[in-house]
């Protein structure tokens, strides 16, 4: 028997889709039935490597662990990897298919989704529920034709949407009525119910709102969510997250300082640092400094080596990262931060746009050659320090040089993995999820003398999840929402 299906679709981007998606698959989970997630399209540079050797969004592989499932390439079976303003790279069903710009895209979709039909009936078949997260808004209707993303898969697999607002932005009703207006009548009467998220204030005072929305829309008032704050100690998925507000830390022992460049990837890696009570983690965007008294530098993935360089050199970074090393700081860099810590990045195929070889910072004796095989998988090992760690690799391109003799860490196969400079003060690694690494992430506390690690990242990243579960349950009728699932 297939599992019942609900889809959430947004009014927008960051609603909050994927939370919700993510405490309702941890709530349901709690219940004893057997929850898989699903968003047929994603764009995002946060990614995550899965059980089945593939990579999907970030988000996904938190409604994964929500699920307490592993994650697989059949949650997301289509993840758009934006690698400039108008073109991105292209995953289906976990492995790369090329890329193309967003007019091109447009008639790619039609084709992949057979591919997308099958990933969602892989999930029905082995699932008591499946929980769909659209993409966007729902009222894009421009790119209604061949969509695969939101009311295209809806009609296609036939599926009831839950349409999702956000309060906090601001026109939460005209934008759920706005977006009834502006769909199809088939489109519109696929949607259910809708739910008011990020409610601050006395939900007395929107009753009426509530009210009128459903007369307005013909759809059920499911839920009235208010803000929850610990939202922001579970990964993110949309570079928005970045510049969100974070609390003061007045014990903070470390200062590290984060340029934040256009085609950032796989920003998690910062997150379990960011949670710590001793770590001050200044994240700057192009038009400010990097702080002088930073402690280090970290320069995270990007999904754009190439044009991330030019964009840190145009922001003055390197002159701010060449300061702070003739201070004696410390940086390093993750990913695509380590390709821009060498003495060159080269793209002979035009991978990332016309076939170059650029100059990196110089600050690793290293060369990176970009390359189309990716590799994809986790891995385990240690550091020249003796700390142990896990975490996965997810990068194109061979980096090699001088500098690769001092290697960051060793894996369990003993391989040698990533390069230190001869004073041991730069470091590049291709490890992602290295401070979600107690035991790693401590170690790199001790060694600024920031005291011992603050939190235990996965039981917070628990806590966090169940407290959200908690949360909707409270708030929102998931009996009928089960209900509505069809």
């Amino acid at each position: 028997m297939a599992a019942r299906a609900l889809m959430f679709q947004g009014t927008g981007s960051d609603v909050g889709k994927s939370l919700i998606v993510a405490g309702l698959a941890r709530a349901f989970t709690q219940r004893g039935l057997e929850v898989r997630p699903f968003k047929p399209q994603n764009m995002s540079n946060n990614a995550a490597v899965t059980a089945d050797g593939g990579e999907i969004g970030r988000a996904q592989a938190l409604q994964a662990r929500a699920a307490r499932v592993p994650p697989s390439v059949h949650f997301n079976p289509v993840l758009l990897k934006p690698q400039s303003d108008i073109g991105a790279q292209i995953v289906v069903q976990g492995r790369a298919r090329g890329s193309a710009k967003a007019a091109a895209y447009q008639h790619i979709k039609r084709d992949l989704l057979p591919l997308v039909l099958d990933s969602f009936a892989r999930l029905r078949g082995a699932a008591d529920v499946v929980l769909v997260e659209g993409a966007g808004s729902a009222a894009e209707v421009n790119l209604r034709k061949n969509d695969i993303a939101n009311m295209g898969f809806a009609r296609a697999a036939d599926v009831p949407v839950v349409l999702i607002g956000d309060i906090d932005r601001g026109g939460v009703i005209a934008s759920l009525v706005g977006t009834k207006t502006v769909l199809a009548p088939d489109d519109a009467a696929l949607i259910r119910g809708f739910i008011v998220n990020r409610f601050r204030g006395d939900p007395a005072l929107f009753a009426d709102g509530m009210a009128r929305v459903a007369r307005l829309t013909g759809w059920q008032a499911l839920g009235l969510v208010p803000f929850f704050a610990e939202a922001r100690l579970l990964p993110a998925e949309d570079a928005l997250a970045l510049d969100a507000g974070r609390p003061a830390k007045a014990n903070a022992r470390l200062r590290i300082a984060v340029p934040i460049l256009p085609h950032i990837a796989n920003f998690d890696d910062l997150d379990p640092l960011d949670a710590e009570p001793a770590v001050d983690l200044v994240r700057v965007r192009p038009g400010a400094a990097l702080p002088g008294d930073a402690d280090l530098i970290l320069l995270p993935g990007s999904k754009a080596t190439v044009a991330d360089l030019e964009a840190l050199r145009a922001a003055g970074f390197d002159i701010d990262i060449a300061a702070h090393r003739r201070r004696g700081g410390m940086v390093l860099g993750l990913c695509g931060g380590y390709q821009m810590l060498g003495r060159t990045v080269a793209d002979p195929d035009g991978i990332e746009g016309p076939p170059a070889t650029v100059e990196g910072l110089g600050l690793l004796d290293v060369a990176t050659t970009l390359s189309r095989d990716k590799r994809l998988e986790p891995v385990a090992g240690a550091t020249r320090d003796g700390a142990p760690f896990s975490g996965y690799e997810m990068h194109m391109g061979v980096t090699e040089g001088h500098d690769r003799a001092r290697p960051f860490a060793r894996l369990a196969d003993g391989s040698a993995e990533g390069a230190t400079s001869a004073d041991g003060r730069v470091i590049g690694t291709y490890v992602h999820g290295l401070f979600a690494d107690d035991r790693q992430r401590a170690a790199w506390l001790q060694r600024f003398a920031a005291g011992p690690a603050g939190i235990a990242y996965d039981d917070l990243v628990e806590r966090t999840l169940d407290a959200l579960a908690a949360h909707l349950a409270a708030h929102i009728d998931l009996d009928r929402l089960l209900t509505l699932a069809r």
